[in-house]
């Protein structure tokens, strides 16, 4: 352990990606994600023959090709951005507090996981961490995840360190007017559409109706982003998307919204969503190019995805702010 000990660290979490853009790695990461009780919470013997025996042997190969058509050089977009997210916000923290404050980088599903976040913690000397996941909206399939992961990585940790969470920041006024400046700065360059959809990652209505927060909270988010941008109620909408299996999802679905939409012949459509922190597949993969596709294919005119916040300075800015808050007594 080093001497001089930072004052806490930062534990930043993203969902996780495969290593590579191949069936045999999309596998093995869905393997993972798909067994997590917070993801799918099916009796297990009955979930163990169907992800096994089904999911397992065909959807690997459809979603490995999905990711090849968004890979980057230097891999999966979600990993490029969370990584450019981990080095700006210790350069923001630095500026700010006039120290250095260690920033670990963990995925709740594959690599790096929290153990070697945690191992790379301890070496700094760290003894105080703020976790942070990159879910603006809680939900116990994300920021629930993350917790059952973490918890269970520290199970053979003989000194457990103080954590402060931030469970939440749907409503953040940095968080709405961080949305609202990205959103402002794509239609300064390209245009503004006649409706703004805001698609949220759907959870199934059981969860909702159990008590998950998530679908509240993506519906407050979306309100407040077009108060932020002067809407009226007819130029936008909260959607959800990515839905998967055979039970009913929070609604309105995202794809079948943009179908009425272009069969209504709305004109110019701008998508953006606020769910997720980083772009990913289900954002340059199922927003851009597949739900593209169902308005287009519907008989939409014009469609328009904007990027997620990324490692945005407003954004970054926001999240140095969360530590802030969180680590109030500890500097």
């Amino acid at each position: 352990m080093p001497t001089a000990r930072p004052p806490f660290g930062v534990l930043l979490v993203n969902l996780g990606t495969p290593k590579a853009p191949t069936p045999a790695a999309v596998r093995e990461y869905l393997a993972e994600f798909l067994w997590d009780r917070r993801v799918v919470d099916a009796p297990r013997p009955l979930w163990w023959l169907i992800l096994n025996g089904i999911i397992l042997r065909t959807r690997p190969g459809r979603v490995a090709k999905a990711y090849q058509s968004v890979w980057r050089d230097d891999g999966s977009p979600l990993m490029h951005y969370s990584l450019a997210q981990q080095a700006a916000l210790r350069v923001e923290l630095q500026q700010r507090l006039g120290t250095d404050i260690p920033v670990a980088l963990a995925m709740t599903y594959g690599e790096p996981n929290m153990e070697q976040a945690g191992a790379e913690l301890r070496k700094a000397g760290v003894e105080k961490i703020v976790v942070l996941p990159l879910y603006p909206q809680f939900s116990g399939s994300t920021t629930g995840a993350v917790h059952d992961r973490l918890a269970k990585g520290l199970q053979r940790c003989p000194h457990l360190p103080e954590m402060h969470w931030v469970m939440k920041y749907f409503d953040h006024p940095l968080y709405i007017k961080a949305l609202g400046n990205s959103v402002r700065e794509y239609w300064a360059e390209h245009g503004r559409g006649d409706r703004l959809l805001m698609s949220f990652h759907g959870i199934p209505e059981r969860y909702e109706r159990n008590g998950d927060p998530y679908p509240r909270q993506c519906r407050q988010t979306a309100a407040a982003l077009a108060a932020e941008l002067g809407l009226a109620d007819n130029q936008w909408l909260c959607s959800f998307q990515s839905r998967f299996g055979r039970e009913e999802w929070v609604k309105p679905y995202t794809d079948k919204t943009l179908e009425s939409w272009g069969a209504d012949k709305i004109g110019r459509v701008d998508v953006i969503s606020p769910a997720f922190a980083s772009d990913c597949l289900e954002t340059l993969e199922e927003l851009d190019v597949e739900n593209r596709h169902a308005y287009m294919h519907a008989g939409g005119s014009d469609y328009h995805y904007i990027p997620c916040l990324n490692d945005k300075p407003d954004h970054i800015a926001l999240l140095a702010t969360l530590v802030e808050e969180h680590s109030r007594g500890w500097i």
